[in-house]
Formats: C-alpha cells, sequence, structure tokens
C-alpha cells in the first residue's frame, strides 16, 4: 500500500483515503514498496476509468503479489461500506493462439462466475492477478454478491495479431440481502447441473434400450425445487467435440427437469440434421445442458448498430421475420468469432439471405444462458 498521499493521472489528482494508512498497520500484511510505485501499472491503468466514471473519490492502493487472499479479504472487510466500489485489475491468458486462449478463458471466467476458488487457484496461466480475484471471490461469497459477465475479449480482437494473445474480461459483482432469492431461483449450482446431466444420460439410455448405472442419489437430487422452476433449455450432444444433436426450447413452457427429458429425446432422435443416435455411440457422446433466460428484444438502428450492442461470448441470440426464425446458442461465438460470421450464419439458418441482418426488418432478441457440460 503506497504511502504517498495523491496519485496524479492527465485527469487529475486522485487522494488516499485514510483508510489506507490504518492497513499499513497491520504490517504482517501490508507495508509501501517504493519500487511497486515506481513500475508496477496494473493498478495506474484503472484510475482514468475510475476518474471518469465516479469523478471525485478516494483511494485505497492495493498492490498484491503472492499472499493469502483469505487473510486479504478480512483485513479489507472492515472498512468495506455501501460507498465503497472494490475493484482488482487483472489480464487473463498470456500468449497463447486466439483459438486457445479464447478456450481457456471461457474455463477461467466460468470459475470466476461459479465463485470456484479452489479450481482457479491451482490453474496454471489463468490470471496474473490471481490474488485479488480470489479476494474479491471470497468475499462475494460471503455476501452473496452475484458475478456477472459485462464482456470478454482479447487482444486478437483489437490488435489483430492472433498467433499470441492476452485475455482481458469485465465481471461484475453487485447486490445486497435482497438479492438472495434472485440468486435461489435464478442460478443453478454445479451440483445442480450435474444432476441434469445424468437425468438426460439416463433418458437418451432407457430410450436406446441401455440399462442406466445405478444412481442412488439421482432421485433426491432432481427433487429439488431449483429443477422445477420453468425455464427454456436446450440438450446438446457431440461426439469427439463435433455437433452430433442439438435441439431445445426458448420458452419458458414448462419445468427444466421436463425441458431436460423432451430435449435430449429429441436431440438424440429427432434432429432432422443427424441419424438417430445408434447404442454404439452412445459411449462416445457427449452431453451439455443449456439453461436460458428469458429473451429479451434488442433495439437498433442499422447493422452497424447491431454488431456494436451484441456481446460476444455472452449472448444467445433469435432472429425473426416473418415466418423465418432461428438461434445460436453463447457456445456458437467459439466457432464463428465474428459478430458479422455470427449473424451470417444465423441468417441463413433460418433460411434468409446472409446479409439480412444488415437489412431492416429483423427482430432480434438476446438471451443469457448457464450451461452444463460432463466432466466440467
Amino acid at each position: 500500500i503506497s504511502d504517498s498521499g495523491i496519485f496524479d493521472t492527465p485527469l487529475g489528482q486522485v487522494r488516499l483515503h485514510k483508510d489506507a494508512a490504518k492497513l499499513r498497520l497491520q504490517k504482517e500484511l501490508f507495508h509501501s514498496i517504493p519500487v511497486s510505485d515506481k513500475n508496477e501499472h496494473s493498478l495506474e491503468v484503472v484510475l482514468p476509468f475510475l476518474q471518469t466514471y465516479l469523478k471525485k473519490f478516494e483511494l485505497v492502493p492495493i498492490v498484491v503479489g503472492s499472499a493469502d487472499y483469505n487473510k486479504i479479504a478480512g483485513a479489507i472487510d472492515p472498512i468495506l461500506d455501501d460507498k465503497t466500489l472494490l475493484v482488482a485489475s487483472s489480464d487473463l491468458s498470456h500468449y497463447l493462439p486466439y483459438k486457445d486462449a479464447a478456450e481457456r478463458d471461457k474455463e477461467t471466467i466460468g470459475m470466476i462466475l461459479n465463485l470456484e476458488k479452489e479450481k482457479l487457484i491451482k490453474r496454471d496461466n489463468s490470471a496474473c492477478g490471481k490474488i485479488p480475484l480470489l479476494t474479491i471471490m471470497s468475499l462475494a461469497g460471503k455476501y452473496r454478491w452475484k458475478p456477472v459477465l459485462i464482456h470478454y475479449s482479447n487482444s486478437g480482437d483489437t490488435a489483430g495479431e492472433r498467433s499470441q494473445v492476452v485475455g482481458y474480461a469485465a465481471v461484475a459483482f453487485y447486490g445486497d440481502s435482497s438479492m438472495e432469492n434472485e440468486n435461489t431461483l435464478n442460478k443453478l449450482t454445479s451440483k445442480q447441473g450435474q444432476a441434469l446431466l445424468k437425468l438426460a444420460r439416463k433418458t437418451i439410455s432407457e430410450e436406446l434400450g441401455i440399462k442406466p448405472k445405478p444412481d442412488q442419489s439421482l432421485a433426491s437430487d432432481l427433487e429439488d425445487k431449483s429443477l422445477k422452476r420453468r425455464s427454456g433449455t436446450f440438450v446438446t450432444l457431440k461426439i469427439n467435440k463435433q455437433l452430433r444433436g442439438c435441439i431445445g426450447t426458448l420458452e419458458a413452457s414448462g419445468p427444466i427437469i421436463e425441458g431436460v427429458k423432451r430435449n435430449a429425446i429429441n436431440a438424440a432422435f429427432n434432429d432432422y440434421r443427424f441419424s438417430p443416435l445408434t447404442t454404439k455411440e452412445f459411449d462416445k457422446v457427449e452431453i451439455e445442458i443449456s439453461i436460458l433466460s428469458e429473451p429479451v428484444p434488442l433495439e437498433y438502428k442499422d447493422g452497424n448498430d447491431l454488431i456494436k450492442k451484441l456481446r460476444p461470448d455472452v449472448d444467445g441470440i433469435i432472429i425473426r421475420k416473418g415466418h423465418a426464425s432461428a438461434t445460436f446458442l453463447p457456445q456458437v461465438w467459439e466457432q464463428l468469432t465474428r459478430p458479422e460470421d455470427f449473424l451470417s450464419h444465423l441468417c441463413a439458418k433460418a433460411g434468409l439471405p446472409s446479409d439480412s441482418w444488415k437489412k431492416s426488418g429483423l427482430e432480434v432478441l438476446t438471451y443469457n444462458v448457464q450451461y452444463f457440460e460432463e466432466g466440467k
């Protein structure tokens, strides 16, 4: 923690809050390091953004190397109040090829959104600011803050070079005691997701005449009230990472459990793009389940405005024009990373000209997805 009184940026000065000096009194955790003030930039690069949006504020600047994140969280917890904004600054993966980086960063972001601290601790090349991230995740678990992915991209999206990229994401944590019901109602746990995956596999195996493996806990797990709420669902099948079937419902027309069972059967045996799944393929198939939020209309002026408003890797997209309609889940961004390509392929899927998104008259809706994969 710097012992200077002011941080000076091109947008003006930011004074240190008195709590900075209080924390430095905990000498086993905090002290000033002049070389850090001179050379470390992870904190300074955030200040102009804060100055732009918050205008006037005071700062408690904490630069973290190797440390016990639980002790740091415990130390800063008493100085947090309803006027405190807690910010962690970190890159994600470093110097991987574009596709590998996007995949790795997606998994890291998933750990952050699910508050999976132990997984993040063990993960290499995940985030250079891992300890600050774990500190916020620790406090988020205590206070039931809800993490939301705002945006993800990497340097290949902005600088052009894709052979070695650096990943970046913005994740917001927000909420108060009134958020507890929202978390309970809307977000499934990893355990609940695994129960749905087991249900999908059991449903397909029974349709094939294969006796499913005994699972004493599955029946009780499926009694969870959260799995009986209404929501749109998709079931996706892959073999060797190649699509083998995908069917779902966008509308919250029934309980999640019933949607998973119905769509598991349809993805395996009724996707017109593929022949019905066989018993020989069953052990090779990998199942993925997506739970959808309620779709909301996206207002836009023209094709360029539409491109700007889409959030790659976050938004699932529905398009409609007349009787034509189609959707891509957010996972499709992995194959179609450019919004232009994403929309062109989606229009083609709907049976429309691939450039229909550039013209007026196309209804666009967006939704978010929480998805679960076998073995993840």
